[in-house]
Protein backbone atom coordinates (compact mmCIF):
# COMPACT_ATOMS: atom_id res chain seq x y z
CA UNK A 1 0.00 0.00 0.00
CA UNK A 2 2.79 2.43 0.91
CA UNK A 3 4.67 1.74 -2.33
CA UNK A 4 1.50 2.21 -4.39
CA UNK A 5 0.68 5.45 -2.60
CA UNK A 6 4.23 6.71 -3.16
CA UNK A 7 3.99 5.89 -6.87
CA UNK A 8 0.61 7.60 -7.10
CA UNK A 9 1.81 10.77 -5.39
CA UNK A 10 4.99 10.87 -7.45
CA UNK A 11 2.89 10.70 -10.59
CA UNK A 12 0.62 13.36 -9.10
CA UNK A 13 3.57 15.66 -8.42
CA UNK A 14 4.83 15.21 -11.99
CA UNK A 15 1.35 15.96 -13.32
CA UNK A 16 1.08 19.15 -11.27
CA UNK A 17 4.58 20.33 -12.08
CA UNK A 18 3.53 21.81 -15.42
CA UNK A 19 4.59 25.45 -15.30
CA UNK A 20 6.30 25.02 -11.94
CA UNK A 21 5.17 23.72 -8.54
CA UNK A 22 3.60 26.32 -6.26
CA UNK A 23 1.55 26.29 -3.08
CA UNK A 24 -1.68 25.60 -4.95
CA UNK A 25 -0.06 22.54 -6.54
CA UNK A 26 1.08 21.41 -3.09
CA UNK A 27 -2.47 21.79 -1.80
CA UNK A 28 -3.80 19.65 -4.65
CA UNK A 29 -1.17 16.99 -3.95
CA UNK A 30 -2.02 16.91 -0.23
CA UNK A 31 -5.72 16.56 -1.05
CA UNK A 32 -4.92 13.70 -3.43
CA UNK A 33 -2.93 12.03 -0.65
CA UNK A 34 -5.93 12.26 1.70
CA UNK A 35 -8.21 10.58 -0.83
CA UNK A 36 -5.76 7.80 -1.69
CA UNK A 37 -6.08 5.31 1.24
CA UNK A 38 -9.56 4.16 0.29
CA UNK A 39 -8.87 3.30 -3.35
CA UNK A 40 -5.29 2.10 -2.81
CA UNK A 41 -6.36 -0.38 -0.13
CA UNK A 42 -9.35 -1.29 -2.30
CA UNK A 43 -7.03 -2.02 -5.19
CA UNK A 44 -4.87 -4.42 -3.17
CA UNK A 45 -7.91 -6.10 -1.64
CA UNK A 46 -9.25 -6.63 -5.16
CA UNK A 47 -5.90 -7.86 -6.49
CA UNK A 48 -5.50 -10.41 -3.69
CA UNK A 49 -9.16 -11.38 -3.97
CA UNK A 50 -8.86 -11.91 -7.71
CA UNK A 51 -5.84 -14.20 -7.28
CA UNK A 52 -7.63 -16.24 -4.61
CA UNK A 53 -10.89 -16.44 -6.62
CA UNK A 54 -9.25 -17.49 -9.87
CA UNK A 55 -6.36 -19.68 -8.76
CA UNK A 56 -7.45 -21.39 -5.55
CA UNK A 57 -9.26 -24.72 -5.68
CA UNK A 58 -11.34 -23.70 -2.69
CA UNK A 59 -11.14 -19.91 -2.11
CA UNK A 60 -13.05 -20.14 1.17
CA UNK A 61 -10.73 -22.82 2.58
CA UNK A 62 -7.77 -20.63 1.61
CA UNK A 63 -9.14 -17.93 3.89
CA UNK A 64 -10.69 -20.08 6.62
CA UNK A 65 -9.63 -23.77 6.64
CA UNK A 66 -12.43 -24.72 9.04
CA UNK A 67 -14.93 -23.63 6.37
CA UNK A 68 -13.72 -25.98 3.61
CA UNK A 69 -16.66 -27.05 1.48
CA UNK A 70 -15.49 -30.66 1.60
CA UNK A 71 -16.21 -30.84 5.33
CA UNK A 72 -19.72 -32.02 6.31
CA UNK A 73 -21.86 -29.72 8.42
CA UNK A 74 -21.46 -30.62 12.10
CA UNK A 75 -24.40 -31.22 14.38
CA UNK A 76 -25.34 -28.07 16.27
CA UNK A 77 -24.53 -28.63 19.94
CA UNK A 78 -24.03 -25.06 21.20
CA UNK A 79 -26.99 -23.23 22.71
CA UNK A 80 -27.44 -20.25 20.40
CA UNK A 81 -29.48 -17.08 20.78
CA UNK A 82 -30.75 -15.44 17.59
CA UNK A 83 -30.91 -11.76 18.50
CA UNK A 84 -32.75 -9.21 16.37
CA UNK A 85 -32.71 -5.51 17.27
CA UNK A 86 -35.63 -3.34 16.15
CA UNK A 87 -36.57 0.30 16.62
CA UNK A 88 -39.74 1.88 15.26
CA UNK A 89 -39.99 -0.71 12.47
CA UNK A 90 -43.20 -1.78 10.78
CA UNK A 91 -43.80 -5.11 12.58
CA UNK A 92 -45.40 -6.94 9.65
CA UNK A 93 -42.16 -7.12 7.66
CA UNK A 94 -40.05 -8.13 10.68
CA UNK A 95 -42.59 -10.80 11.64
CA UNK A 96 -42.69 -12.09 8.06
CA UNK A 97 -38.92 -12.57 8.00
CA UNK A 98 -38.78 -14.15 11.44
CA UNK A 99 -41.73 -16.44 10.80
CA UNK A 100 -40.18 -17.92 7.66
CA UNK A 101 -36.77 -18.22 9.33
CA UNK A 102 -38.25 -19.99 12.35
CA UNK A 103 -40.23 -22.35 10.15
CA UNK A 104 -37.02 -23.21 8.30
CA UNK A 105 -35.18 -23.88 11.57
CA UNK A 106 -37.93 -26.21 12.74
CA UNK A 107 -38.04 -27.95 9.37
CA UNK A 108 -34.26 -28.52 9.54
CA UNK A 109 -34.76 -30.16 12.98
CA UNK A 110 -32.27 -28.02 14.85
CA UNK A 111 -34.70 -25.83 16.80
CA UNK A 112 -33.75 -27.33 20.18
CA UNK A 113 -30.44 -25.45 20.05
CA UNK A 114 -31.85 -22.02 19.14
CA UNK A 115 -33.76 -19.33 21.01
CA UNK A 116 -35.06 -16.26 19.16
CA UNK A 117 -34.99 -12.87 20.90
CA UNK A 118 -36.49 -9.66 19.56
CA UNK A 119 -34.96 -6.70 21.37
CA UNK A 120 -37.08 -3.64 20.79
CA UNK A 121 -36.11 -0.02 21.40
CA UNK A 122 -39.32 1.29 19.86
CA UNK A 123 -40.43 4.58 21.42
CA UNK A 124 -43.42 5.44 19.24
CA UNK A 125 -46.54 4.31 21.13
CA UNK A 126 -48.62 3.60 18.02
CA UNK A 127 -45.94 1.22 16.68
CA UNK A 128 -45.21 -0.28 20.10
CA UNK A 129 -48.82 -1.44 20.52
CA UNK A 130 -48.89 -3.14 17.12
CA UNK A 131 -45.42 -4.54 17.68
CA UNK A 132 -46.26 -6.17 20.98
CA UNK A 133 -49.38 -7.84 19.61
CA UNK A 134 -47.59 -9.06 16.49
CA UNK A 135 -44.68 -10.62 18.37
CA UNK A 136 -46.91 -12.16 21.01
CA UNK A 137 -48.85 -13.84 18.20
CA UNK A 138 -45.61 -15.07 16.63
CA UNK A 139 -44.41 -16.42 19.99
CA UNK A 140 -47.67 -18.28 20.51
CA UNK A 141 -47.48 -19.80 17.03
CA UNK A 142 -44.05 -21.35 17.65
CA UNK A 143 -44.29 -21.92 21.41
CA UNK A 144 -44.24 -25.70 21.06
CA UNK A 145 -41.32 -25.79 18.64
CA UNK A 146 -38.90 -22.87 19.10
CA UNK A 147 -38.45 -20.56 22.13
CA UNK A 148 -39.20 -16.90 21.43
CA UNK A 149 -38.73 -13.88 23.69
CA UNK A 150 -39.84 -10.31 23.03
CA UNK A 151 -38.56 -7.43 25.16
CA UNK A 152 -39.09 -3.69 24.73
CA UNK A 153 -37.06 -1.01 26.51
CA UNK A 154 -38.72 2.28 27.29
CA UNK A 155 -35.46 4.21 26.73
CA UNK A 156 -32.83 3.19 24.20
CA UNK A 157 -29.86 3.71 26.52
CA UNK A 158 -26.61 3.16 24.66
CA UNK A 159 -28.44 2.80 21.35
CA UNK A 160 -27.94 -0.60 19.66
CA UNK A 161 -24.85 -1.54 21.68
CA UNK A 162 -26.81 -0.81 24.84
CA UNK A 163 -29.66 -2.94 23.54
CA UNK A 164 -27.31 -5.90 23.08
CA UNK A 165 -25.68 -5.25 26.47
CA UNK A 166 -29.10 -5.39 28.15
CA UNK A 167 -29.70 -8.77 26.49
CA UNK A 168 -26.33 -10.05 27.70
CA UNK A 169 -27.02 -8.96 31.26
CA UNK A 170 -30.47 -10.61 31.27
CA UNK A 171 -30.03 -13.79 29.24
CA UNK A 172 -26.47 -14.01 27.98
CA UNK A 173 -25.36 -16.63 30.51
CA UNK A 174 -27.99 -19.05 29.19
CA UNK A 175 -26.29 -19.40 25.81
CA UNK A 176 -22.84 -20.11 24.40
CA UNK A 177 -23.29 -18.27 21.10
CA UNK A 178 -25.47 -15.55 19.64
CA UNK A 179 -26.36 -14.66 16.06
CA UNK A 180 -26.95 -10.93 15.61
CA UNK A 181 -29.54 -9.72 13.09
CA UNK A 182 -30.77 -6.28 12.08
CA UNK A 183 -34.43 -5.52 11.53
CA UNK A 184 -33.98 -5.86 7.76
CA UNK A 185 -31.92 -9.07 7.96
CA UNK A 186 -33.03 -12.43 6.64
CA UNK A 187 -31.09 -15.65 7.15
CA UNK A 188 -31.78 -19.31 6.42
CA UNK A 189 -31.42 -22.33 8.66
CA UNK A 190 -28.68 -23.67 6.36
CA UNK A 191 -26.70 -20.44 6.82
CA UNK A 192 -27.23 -20.57 10.59
CA UNK A 193 -26.03 -24.16 10.73
CA UNK A 194 -22.95 -23.36 8.65
CA UNK A 195 -21.93 -20.27 10.65
CA UNK A 196 -22.71 -21.74 14.07
CA UNK A 197 -21.10 -25.05 13.14
CA UNK A 198 -17.81 -23.38 12.20
CA UNK A 199 -17.70 -21.33 15.41
CA UNK A 200 -18.54 -24.19 17.75
CA UNK A 201 -15.78 -26.32 16.20
CA UNK A 202 -13.11 -23.68 16.88
CA UNK A 203 -12.95 -22.51 20.52
CA UNK A 204 -10.53 -19.71 19.55
CA UNK A 205 -13.06 -18.15 17.18
CA UNK A 206 -14.80 -15.24 18.88
CA UNK A 207 -16.69 -13.65 15.97
CA UNK A 208 -17.49 -15.07 12.54
CA UNK A 209 -18.93 -12.44 10.20
CA UNK A 210 -20.98 -13.65 7.26
CA UNK A 211 -21.06 -11.78 3.98
CA UNK A 212 -24.42 -10.00 3.65
CA UNK A 213 -25.89 -9.22 0.24
CA UNK A 214 -28.82 -7.09 -0.86
CA UNK A 215 -32.32 -8.46 -1.29
CA UNK A 216 -33.86 -8.31 -4.76
CA UNK A 217 -35.56 -4.92 -4.99
CA UNK A 218 -38.01 -3.05 -7.20
CA UNK A 219 -36.41 0.31 -6.39
CA UNK A 220 -34.21 1.60 -9.22
CA UNK A 221 -31.83 3.20 -6.71
CA UNK A 222 -31.51 0.06 -4.59
CA UNK A 223 -31.12 -2.21 -7.64
CA UNK A 224 -28.16 -0.26 -8.99
CA UNK A 225 -26.61 0.29 -5.58
CA UNK A 226 -26.70 -3.35 -4.52
CA UNK A 227 -25.61 -4.57 -7.96
CA UNK A 228 -22.53 -2.39 -7.56
CA UNK A 229 -22.01 -3.72 -4.04
CA UNK A 230 -22.28 -7.26 -5.38
CA UNK A 231 -19.62 -6.49 -7.97
CA UNK A 232 -17.29 -4.85 -5.48
CA UNK A 233 -17.81 -6.86 -2.31
CA UNK A 234 -16.81 -10.34 -3.49
CA UNK A 235 -13.22 -9.65 -4.55
CA UNK A 236 -12.79 -6.87 -1.96
CA UNK A 237 -13.95 -9.04 0.94
CA UNK A 238 -12.03 -12.16 -0.13
CA UNK A 239 -8.85 -10.11 -0.49
CA UNK A 240 -9.23 -8.31 2.83
CA UNK A 241 -10.20 -11.55 4.62
CA UNK A 242 -7.00 -13.20 3.33
CA UNK A 243 -4.58 -10.63 4.75
CA UNK A 244 -6.56 -9.63 7.84
CA UNK A 245 -6.85 -13.32 8.75
CA UNK A 246 -7.74 -13.68 12.46
CA UNK A 247 -8.16 -9.91 12.88
CA UNK A 248 -11.17 -9.46 10.63
CA UNK A 249 -14.20 -7.17 10.69
CA UNK A 250 -17.56 -7.24 12.41
CA UNK A 251 -20.40 -5.38 10.72
CA UNK A 252 -22.94 -5.54 13.52
CA UNK A 253 -25.29 -8.14 12.07
CA UNK A 254 -25.41 -11.55 10.38
CA UNK A 255 -22.52 -12.76 12.50
CA UNK A 256 -22.01 -15.45 15.15
CA UNK A 257 -20.46 -14.30 18.43
CA UNK A 258 -19.07 -16.29 21.35
CA UNK A 259 -21.00 -14.77 24.24
CA UNK A 260 -18.71 -15.23 27.25
CA UNK A 261 -15.66 -13.31 25.93
CA UNK A 262 -17.89 -10.79 24.19
CA UNK A 263 -19.69 -10.03 27.44
CA UNK A 264 -16.44 -9.88 29.41
CA UNK A 265 -14.19 -7.94 27.02
CA UNK A 266 -16.31 -6.03 24.48
CA UNK A 267 -18.40 -3.64 26.55
CA UNK A 268 -18.10 -0.07 25.25
CA UNK A 269 -18.85 2.49 27.96
CA UNK A 270 -20.14 5.92 26.96
CA UNK A 271 -17.39 8.36 26.03
CA UNK A 272 -16.98 10.83 28.91
CA UNK A 273 -17.23 14.56 28.50
CA UNK A 274 -19.45 16.80 26.42
CA UNK A 275 -19.61 17.31 22.69
CA UNK A 276 -21.18 15.76 19.62
CA UNK A 277 -18.78 12.82 19.56
CA UNK A 278 -19.10 12.08 23.27
CA UNK A 279 -21.65 9.88 24.98
CA UNK A 280 -22.86 6.49 23.64
CA UNK A 281 -21.02 5.04 20.64
CA UNK A 282 -23.12 4.76 17.49
CA UNK A 283 -20.87 2.51 15.37
CA UNK A 284 -19.98 -0.10 17.94
CA UNK A 285 -19.27 -3.14 15.77
CA UNK A 286 -15.68 -2.62 14.61
CA UNK A 287 -14.65 -1.54 18.11
CA UNK A 288 -16.12 -4.76 19.49
CA UNK A 289 -14.14 -6.73 16.88
CA UNK A 290 -10.94 -4.97 17.97
CA UNK A 291 -11.67 -5.70 21.65
CA UNK A 292 -12.46 -9.36 20.91
CA UNK A 293 -9.14 -9.79 19.09
CA UNK A 294 -7.33 -8.01 21.94
CA UNK A 295 -8.80 -10.60 24.31
CA UNK A 296 -7.09 -13.38 22.32
CA UNK A 297 -10.04 -14.59 20.24
CA UNK A 298 -10.06 -14.72 16.45
CA UNK A 299 -12.36 -12.51 14.41
CA UNK A 300 -12.90 -13.78 10.88
CA UNK A 301 -15.16 -13.19 7.90
CA UNK A 302 -16.73 -15.91 5.74
CA UNK A 303 -17.18 -14.35 2.26
CA UNK A 304 -19.92 -16.60 0.90
CA UNK A 305 -22.94 -15.10 -0.84
CA UNK A 306 -25.68 -17.33 0.58
CA UNK A 307 -25.30 -16.48 4.27
CA UNK A 308 -27.97 -13.82 4.53
CA UNK A 309 -29.65 -10.83 2.95
CA UNK A 310 -30.46 -7.29 3.93
CA UNK A 311 -32.62 -4.52 2.52
CA UNK A 312 -30.88 -1.47 1.11
CA UNK A 313 -32.37 2.03 1.31
CA UNK A 314 -34.86 2.55 -1.54
CA UNK A 315 -33.90 6.17 -2.27
CA UNK A 316 -30.89 8.47 -2.19
CA UNK A 317 -32.40 10.51 0.66
CA UNK A 318 -32.80 7.42 2.86
CA UNK A 319 -29.28 6.30 2.06
CA UNK A 320 -27.87 9.69 3.05
CA UNK A 321 -29.68 9.59 6.38
CA UNK A 322 -28.23 6.18 7.20
CA UNK A 323 -24.80 7.19 5.95
CA UNK A 324 -24.69 10.24 8.21
CA UNK A 325 -25.33 8.05 11.25
CA UNK A 326 -22.45 5.80 10.20
CA UNK A 327 -20.26 8.87 9.71
CA UNK A 328 -20.92 10.21 13.20
CA UNK A 329 -20.33 6.81 14.77
CA UNK A 330 -17.16 6.16 12.79
CA UNK A 331 -15.63 9.47 13.88
CA UNK A 332 -15.86 8.19 17.46
CA UNK A 333 -13.20 5.63 16.56
CA UNK A 334 -10.64 8.37 17.17
CA UNK A 335 -11.09 7.78 20.91
CA UNK A 336 -10.36 4.05 20.58
CA UNK A 337 -7.60 3.76 17.99
CA UNK A 338 -4.92 4.39 20.64
CA UNK A 339 -6.33 2.05 23.28
CA UNK A 340 -3.62 -0.20 24.79
CA UNK A 341 -3.39 -3.80 23.66
CA UNK A 342 -5.09 -3.48 20.27
CA UNK A 343 -3.54 -5.42 17.41
CA UNK A 344 -1.89 -3.31 14.67
CA UNK A 345 -4.39 -4.64 12.14
CA UNK A 346 -7.27 -3.58 14.39
CA UNK A 347 -5.84 -0.08 14.66
CA UNK A 348 -5.47 0.04 10.88
CA UNK A 349 -9.10 -1.03 10.41
CA UNK A 350 -10.32 1.77 12.67
CA UNK A 351 -8.11 4.27 10.84
CA UNK A 352 -9.22 2.99 7.46
CA UNK A 353 -12.91 3.26 8.40
CA UNK A 354 -12.40 6.88 9.44
CA UNK A 355 -10.50 7.68 6.24
CA UNK A 356 -13.47 6.47 4.21
CA UNK A 357 -15.32 9.54 5.48
CA UNK A 358 -12.40 11.90 6.10
CA UNK A 359 -11.47 11.55 2.44
CA UNK A 360 -14.76 13.17 1.41
CA UNK A 361 -13.76 16.78 2.29
CA UNK A 362 -10.53 16.13 0.37
CA UNK A 363 -12.51 15.20 -2.75
CA UNK A 364 -14.59 18.37 -2.36
CA UNK A 365 -11.36 20.29 -1.86
CA UNK A 366 -9.99 18.82 -5.10
CA UNK A 367 -13.11 20.04 -6.91
CA UNK A 368 -12.85 23.58 -5.51
CA UNK A 369 -9.06 23.92 -5.76
CA UNK A 370 -8.98 22.27 -9.17
CA UNK A 371 -11.67 24.59 -10.48
CA UNK A 372 -9.78 27.60 -9.15
CA UNK A 373 -6.46 26.42 -10.63
CA UNK A 374 -8.01 25.82 -14.05
CA UNK A 375 -10.04 29.02 -14.03
CA UNK A 376 -7.01 31.25 -13.41
CA UNK A 377 -4.66 29.39 -15.77
CA UNK A 378 -4.22 30.36 -19.44
CA UNK A 379 -4.62 26.72 -20.55
CA UNK A 380 -5.27 23.38 -18.80
CA UNK A 381 -1.82 22.20 -19.86
CA UNK A 382 -0.26 24.87 -17.68
CA UNK A 383 -1.91 23.22 -14.64
CA UNK A 384 -1.86 19.53 -15.52
CA UNK A 385 0.99 18.10 -17.57
CA UNK A 386 -0.54 16.56 -20.73
CA UNK A 387 1.97 13.71 -20.65
CA UNK A 388 1.60 12.61 -17.03
CA UNK A 389 -2.02 13.67 -16.49
CA UNK A 390 -3.70 10.86 -18.47
CA UNK A 391 -1.49 8.29 -16.73
CA UNK A 392 -2.47 9.66 -13.30
CA UNK A 393 -6.14 9.63 -14.23
CA UNK A 394 -5.93 6.07 -15.57
CA UNK A 395 -4.15 4.92 -12.41
CA UNK A 396 -6.77 6.46 -10.12
CA UNK A 397 -9.72 5.10 -12.11
CA UNK A 398 -8.20 1.62 -12.35
CA UNK A 399 -7.60 1.48 -8.60
CA UNK A 400 -11.03 2.97 -7.93
CA UNK A 401 -12.85 0.36 -10.02
CA UNK A 402 -10.45 -2.55 -9.43
CA UNK A 403 -12.83 -4.49 -7.15
CA UNK A 404 -15.58 -4.27 -9.77
CA UNK A 405 -13.20 -5.21 -12.58
CA UNK A 406 -11.96 -8.27 -10.66
CA UNK A 407 -15.49 -9.55 -10.04
CA UNK A 408 -16.59 -8.81 -13.62
CA UNK A 409 -13.71 -10.90 -14.98
CA UNK A 410 -14.50 -13.69 -12.49
CA UNK A 411 -18.19 -13.73 -13.43
CA UNK A 412 -17.54 -13.70 -17.18
CA UNK A 413 -15.11 -16.60 -16.80
CA UNK A 414 -17.78 -18.86 -15.25
CA UNK A 415 -20.84 -19.82 -17.36
CA UNK A 416 -23.03 -20.56 -14.34
CA UNK A 417 -22.30 -17.20 -12.72
CA UNK A 418 -22.89 -15.38 -16.03
CA UNK A 419 -26.28 -17.04 -16.30
CA UNK A 420 -27.13 -16.07 -12.71
CA UNK A 421 -26.69 -12.39 -13.58
CA UNK A 422 -28.92 -12.68 -16.64
CA UNK A 423 -26.30 -13.60 -19.25
CA UNK A 424 -23.22 -11.72 -20.43
CA UNK A 425 -25.06 -8.95 -22.31
CA UNK A 426 -27.38 -8.08 -19.41
CA UNK A 427 -24.51 -8.36 -16.98
CA UNK A 428 -22.24 -6.02 -18.95
CA UNK A 429 -25.11 -3.58 -19.59
CA UNK A 430 -25.88 -3.53 -15.87
CA UNK A 431 -22.20 -2.99 -15.07
CA UNK A 432 -22.02 -0.06 -17.52
CA UNK A 433 -25.15 1.60 -16.12
CA UNK A 434 -23.98 1.04 -12.55
CA UNK A 435 -20.65 2.68 -13.41
CA UNK A 436 -22.46 5.85 -14.47
CA UNK A 437 -24.62 5.58 -11.34
CA UNK A 438 -21.49 5.28 -9.18
CA UNK A 439 -19.77 8.28 -10.79
CA UNK A 440 -22.86 10.42 -10.16
CA UNK A 441 -23.51 9.02 -6.70
CA UNK A 442 -20.07 9.48 -5.10
CA UNK A 443 -19.76 13.31 -5.36
CA UNK A 444 -23.20 13.68 -3.79
CA UNK A 445 -22.02 11.73 -0.73
CA UNK A 446 -18.73 13.63 -0.57
CA UNK A 447 -20.57 16.93 -0.21
CA UNK A 448 -23.04 15.38 2.25
CA UNK A 449 -20.16 14.19 4.46
CA UNK A 450 -18.38 17.53 4.19
CA UNK A 451 -21.50 19.43 5.24
CA UNK A 452 -21.85 17.11 8.22
CA UNK A 453 -18.25 17.84 9.25
CA UNK A 454 -18.91 21.56 8.96
CA UNK A 455 -21.97 21.21 11.17
CA UNK A 456 -20.20 19.37 14.00
CA UNK A 457 -18.86 22.54 15.73
CA UNK A 458 -22.42 23.89 15.75
CA UNK A 459 -23.93 20.86 17.46
CA UNK A 460 -25.25 19.03 14.43
CA UNK A 461 -25.87 15.35 15.21
CA UNK A 462 -27.90 12.59 13.61
CA UNK A 463 -28.60 10.26 16.55
CA UNK A 464 -30.22 6.84 16.22
CA UNK A 465 -33.17 7.29 13.88
CA UNK A 466 -35.61 4.94 12.21
CA UNK A 467 -35.50 4.07 8.52
CA UNK A 468 -38.08 4.08 5.76
CA UNK A 469 -37.66 0.76 3.99
CA UNK A 470 -40.64 0.76 1.61
CA UNK A 471 -40.28 1.99 -1.94
CA UNK A 472 -41.53 5.55 -2.26
CA UNK A 473 -41.26 8.49 -4.62
CA UNK A 474 -39.08 11.45 -3.68
CA UNK A 475 -40.71 14.69 -4.79
CA UNK A 476 -38.90 17.51 -6.52
CA UNK A 477 -39.45 19.85 -3.60
CA UNK A 478 -38.00 17.41 -1.08
CA UNK A 479 -35.01 16.70 -3.34
CA UNK A 480 -34.34 20.43 -3.75
CA UNK A 481 -34.57 20.99 -0.02
CA UNK A 482 -32.08 18.20 0.70
CA UNK A 483 -29.67 18.61 -2.20
CA UNK A 484 -29.46 22.32 -3.00
CA UNK A 485 -25.88 22.62 -1.55
CA UNK A 486 -24.61 19.92 -3.91
CA UNK A 487 -26.35 21.56 -6.86
CA UNK A 488 -25.02 25.00 -5.99
CA UNK A 489 -21.43 23.76 -5.73
CA UNK A 490 -21.65 21.85 -8.99
CA UNK A 491 -23.20 24.74 -10.91
CA UNK A 492 -20.59 27.16 -9.49
CA UNK A 493 -17.72 24.91 -10.56
CA UNK A 494 -18.97 24.21 -14.06
CA UNK A 495 -20.19 27.78 -14.51
CA UNK A 496 -16.75 29.17 -13.72
CA UNK A 497 -15.09 26.79 -16.14
CA UNK A 498 -17.68 27.48 -18.85
CA UNK A 499 -16.70 31.14 -18.77
CA UNK A 500 -12.95 30.89 -18.12
CA UNK A 501 -11.81 27.43 -19.26
CA UNK A 502 -14.50 25.70 -21.35
CA UNK A 503 -12.12 23.06 -22.70
CA UNK A 504 -11.91 21.56 -19.17
CA UNK A 505 -15.69 21.25 -18.78
CA UNK A 506 -16.10 17.63 -19.98
CA UNK A 507 -13.37 16.36 -17.64
CA UNK A 508 -14.64 18.17 -14.56
CA UNK A 509 -18.22 17.14 -15.33
CA UNK A 510 -17.36 13.46 -15.76
CA UNK A 511 -15.08 13.13 -12.77
CA UNK A 512 -16.31 15.43 -10.00
CA UNK A 513 -19.07 17.91 -10.77
CA UNK A 514 -21.54 15.96 -12.92
CA UNK A 515 -23.16 14.18 -9.98
CA UNK A 516 -23.58 17.49 -8.17
CA UNK A 517 -25.25 19.31 -11.06
CA UNK A 518 -27.57 16.35 -11.71
CA UNK A 519 -28.15 15.30 -8.08
CA UNK A 520 -31.74 16.55 -7.82
CA UNK A 521 -33.04 14.79 -10.97
CA UNK A 522 -30.82 11.79 -10.07
CA UNK A 523 -32.53 11.55 -6.67
CA UNK A 524 -36.05 11.95 -8.04
CA UNK A 525 -35.75 9.73 -11.12
CA UNK A 526 -34.10 6.81 -9.28
CA UNK A 527 -37.08 6.79 -6.90
CA UNK A 528 -39.65 6.40 -9.69
CA UNK A 529 -41.44 3.01 -9.58
CA UNK A 530 -41.72 3.06 -13.36
CA UNK A 531 -37.93 3.11 -13.71
CA UNK A 532 -37.58 0.26 -11.24
CA UNK A 533 -40.11 -1.80 -13.21
CA UNK A 534 -38.31 -0.99 -16.45
CA UNK A 535 -35.05 -2.23 -14.94
CA UNK A 536 -36.83 -5.42 -13.86
CA UNK A 537 -38.17 -6.00 -17.37
CA UNK A 538 -34.78 -5.41 -18.98
CA UNK A 539 -32.82 -7.30 -16.34
CA UNK A 540 -30.76 -4.26 -15.33
CA UNK A 541 -29.18 -4.89 -11.96
CA UNK A 542 -30.33 -8.51 -11.95
CA UNK A 543 -28.96 -10.64 -9.14
CA UNK A 544 -28.57 -14.43 -9.14
CA UNK A 545 -31.38 -14.58 -6.56
CA UNK A 546 -33.73 -13.23 -9.23
CA UNK A 547 -32.65 -15.72 -11.87
CA UNK A 548 -32.89 -18.73 -9.55
CA UNK A 549 -34.77 -17.57 -6.44
CA UNK A 550 -34.13 -19.66 -3.32
CA UNK A 551 -37.33 -21.17 -1.98
CA UNK A 552 -37.24 -19.16 1.23
CA UNK A 553 -36.84 -15.85 -0.63
CA UNK A 554 -39.85 -16.80 -2.73
CA UNK A 555 -41.86 -17.22 0.45
CA UNK A 556 -41.08 -13.62 1.44
CA UNK A 557 -43.28 -12.48 -1.43
CA UNK A 558 -40.76 -9.94 -2.69
CA UNK A 559 -42.16 -7.96 -5.63
CA UNK A 560 -38.82 -8.21 -7.44
CA UNK A 561 -39.19 -12.01 -7.46
CA UNK A 562 -42.91 -11.98 -8.16
CA UNK A 563 -42.28 -9.94 -11.28
CA UNK A 564 -40.53 -12.77 -13.10
CA UNK A 565 -43.35 -15.21 -12.51
CA UNK A 566 -46.07 -12.74 -13.43
CA UNK A 567 -44.15 -11.41 -16.42
CA UNK A 568 -43.88 -14.91 -17.83
CA UNK A 569 -47.64 -15.40 -17.73
CA UNK A 570 -49.88 -13.82 -20.35
CA UNK A 571 -53.52 -13.11 -19.93
CA UNK A 572 -56.04 -14.04 -22.60
CA UNK A 573 -55.28 -10.83 -24.51
CA UNK A 574 -51.51 -11.49 -24.51
CA UNK A 575 -50.67 -8.65 -22.14
CA UNK A 576 -48.17 -8.99 -19.33
CA UNK A 577 -49.64 -9.08 -15.83
CA UNK A 578 -48.45 -6.25 -13.61
CA UNK A 579 -46.97 -6.99 -10.18
CA UNK A 580 -48.77 -5.74 -7.14
CA UNK A 581 -47.59 -2.46 -5.68
CA UNK A 582 -45.34 -2.87 -2.70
Amino acid sequence: MLLSTAALLTLGALTLSAGGFDRLDLLLLVLLALTSPWFVVGFWNAAIGFIVMRFSRDPIATILPHAARSKPLPEITASTAIVMCVRNEQPDRVVRNLDIMMDDIVTERCSERFHVYVLSDTNRPEIAAIEQQAFETLAAKWAAHLPFTYRRREVNTGFKAGNIRDFLDRWGDRHELMVTLDADSFITAAALRRLVGIVQEDPKLGILQGLVIGMPSTSAFARLFQFGMRLGMRSWTIGSAWWQADCGPYWGHNAVIRIAPFKQHCEIPPLPGTGILRGPVLSHDQIEAAFMRRAGYDVRVLPEEELGWEENPPTLIEYMRRDQRWLQGTLQYVFFIGRPGLKPTSRFQLFFAMMMFLGSPAWVGLLIAGTYALAKAPTPSSVFDPGYGPALLAMILFMWFSARIATIVDVLAQPERRRGFGGPLRFLASAAIETVFFLLFCPILWVCHTLFFLGLPFGRAIGWIGQTRDDHVVGWRQACRQLWPQTLLGVASLGALAVLQPVALPWMFALLAGGLVLCIPFCVVTSWPSLGLLFLRLGIGRLPEETDPPDLLKRLGLPALGWRSTASRRDSRGSVEQPANR
